[in-house]
């Protein structure tokens, strides 16, 4: 996802989806020897590269590309080929309008036809369906209308090399993504709607479940991993009772875990509550489409791209006073029951091993005009909160702000999650690694107070020399190396400890500690320097909580 100010305004799918989700393909097809790395999946057989023994296949169709009539429905099988399908330049990433600061800027050229997966593997395990290796796949932020698979900082060589089998994909955003109109229920009937882009994502994880034996991966063994918005759709999926035994780990970098984005019901008989259908018809009628039935959706499914796209990005969300847009998952009662803080507390999430966490300077949403207003939200631990955010009473009061609305957005919800999966693994051994990203580019520092949103992904991800050029410093190198070995470990066993590394300690509910990712390269297990203020944060969640 793209950096933002630190305090910002801004096993198959079931019985319902059989008809509408990827299904066993095409038998696949031949092809001449060739000296490049060489995989047979379902829809036929694809070519890619291999530099220093790791080999990457890109912009692999895992669905067929949601355009004309496809638009606003669920991914459908892939077209098979015949012959060997070239599989060396990414796919466009979807339909988005880019983001001028984003911290991952896009490889390749947005466009509606973009459902691709791409697959990095040690070249020596291609075709090796015997290797069995562990298998991490990335989900992309960008709040559901930025984002893509292509950016150079998302490269999976550095986890190939050590015997992982990383997949990235693309799945679709914004209004492409994320829409829902009354035609489109009935049309759906008994399946999911309105939730494109995670269905997208539930498919690519089924292209995974079925093809990723060719690349030598496990598809016994899948770390679902994301950021931002990535790191809520692993929630999401974690939540949805549409996708079991696709993975069975999850790593959540600043995904939030309360209420983040999104939630909107389906449909509502109150007339208080404005519904994703309802809309969905408001944006219809602002390009001058009336009705609700087959001929209003054949309309909006004509409509050009960049009129569907509406210029929405990070930074524009649509007029407010319109309401044309969901701003990402909605409450569809089929693949998304809850929010997935409700769906925690009920018990209705998987538990799995976890890995979540957050940056120390992450972003946050302010919604006071003084201290005396800020505090006054803590209710009774009003004078608490005083005490720990501002003791002297001589912080400015937009740091003071920025230190509650980054606790209340990302960090304590974090925690959060991790306390929750931590109390209910103990029945089933599934734990909760809890981490807070606290290190910054050494070429970064006069600039940034501690680390912002998404700047943990190049480190997890090992392609620091991608993002800092010649400004990397060989301790952003040492503590690449350092926290993406976590990472590897954790996808390969659960369990992100491993020789040579600090250790790291599993999280408890309610505990006071975290894994310090620190700014000296370094990583412990310490009492969290922010726990007074978490636990005041948790306290005031908690009662807002219906």
């Amino acid at each position: 996802m793209a950096f933002l100010p630190r305090v910002c305004a801004a096993t198959a799918l079931g019985t319902v989806l059989a008809s509408a989700f990827i299904l066993p393909g095409a038998a696949a097809a031949k092809g001449s020897a060739a000296s490049a790395p060489q995989a047979t999946i379902d829809t036929g057989r694809v070519s890619g590269s291999a530099i220093d023994g790791v080999a990457s296949f890109k912009g692999i169709p895992f669905a067929k590309q949601p355009v004309g009539e496809l638009r606003w429905r669920a991914p459908q099988q892939a077209d098979g080929w015949t012959g060997v399908r070239p599989a060396t330049e990414f796919g466009h990433d979807c339909m988005q309008k880019p983001f001028p600061s984003d911290a991952a800027p896009l490889g390749a050229t947005p466009a509606e036809d973009c459902l691709t997966a791409n697959v990095w593997a040690p070249a020596k395990a291609v075709g090796n369906s015997g290797r069995k290796l562990p298998v991490v796949v990335w989900i992309y932020g960008g709040g559901f209308v930025n984002g893509g698979s292509s950016p150079a900082v998302y490269d999976g060589a550095a986890f190939a090399r050590q015997d992982v089998v990383f997949v990235s994909f693309n799945y679709r955003l914004g209004r492409f993504g994320f829409f829902a109109h009354p035609a489109l229920s009935v049309e759906a009937g008994a399946a999911p709607t309105a939730n494109f882009g995670l269905m997208d994502q539930v498919a690519a994880l089924q292209w995974v479940k079925r093809n990723i034996g060719q690349f030598g991966g496990d598809p016994a063994q899948v770390t679902i991993m994301g950021e931002s918005a990535g790191g809520l759709s692993v929630l999401e999926l974690l939540a949805s009772p549409l996708t079991e035994g696709l993975f069975d780990k999850a790593i959540i970098m600043s995904g939030g875990g309360r209420k983040l984005m999104g939630g909107m019901p389906l449909h509502s008989d109150d007339p208080a509550v404005t519904s994703a259908e309802q809309v969905g018809v408001n944006f219809a009628a602002g390009q001058g489409i009336g009705g609700t039935d087959a001929g209003a959706l054949a309309a909006l499914r004509k409509l050009p791209a960049e009129a569907v796209l509406g210029g929405l990005n990070l930074a524009f969300r649509g007029d407010p006073n319109k309401q044309e847009y969901v701003n990402g998952p909605v409450i569809d009662g089929k693949l998304v029951l809850s929010d997935t803080d409700v769906a925690l507390r009920q018990g209705r999430m998987k538990i799995v091993p976890t890995i979540v966490g957050a940056t120390s300077w992450d972003l946050g949403f302010a919604t006071a005009r003084t201290k005396d207003e800020l505090f006054a939200q803590f209710g009774p631990d009003a004078g608490k909160a005083r005490a720990v955010f501002d003791p002297a009473g001589d912080k400015p009061f937009e740091q003071v702000s920025g230190d509650v609305a980054r606790d209340r957005l990302m960090i304590e919800p974090a925690q959060f999650v991790a306390g929750e999966i931590a109390e209910a693994g103990v029945k089933n051994g599934a734990k909760a690694w809890h981490y807070r990203f606290a290190y910054v580019a050494q070429s970064m520092r006069k600039e940034w107070p501690g680390a912002p949103h998404a700047t943990d992904i190049p480190f997890f991800f090992d392609t620091v020399a991608a993002k800092y050029g010649k400004d990397l410093t060989s301790a952003d190198a040492k503590a690449a190396s350092l926290f993406n070995r976590y990472a590897v470990n954790f996808v390969k066993t659960g369990n992100p400890n491993g020789k040579g590394l600090p250790t790291w300690a599993p999280y408890a509910r309610h505990g006071r500690g975290v894994q310090m990712l620190g700014p000296d390269a370094s990583a412990a297990s310490i009492e969290d320097p922010a726990a007074d203020g978490l636990e005041l944060v948790r306290a005031l969640a908690e009662r807002s909580t219906p």
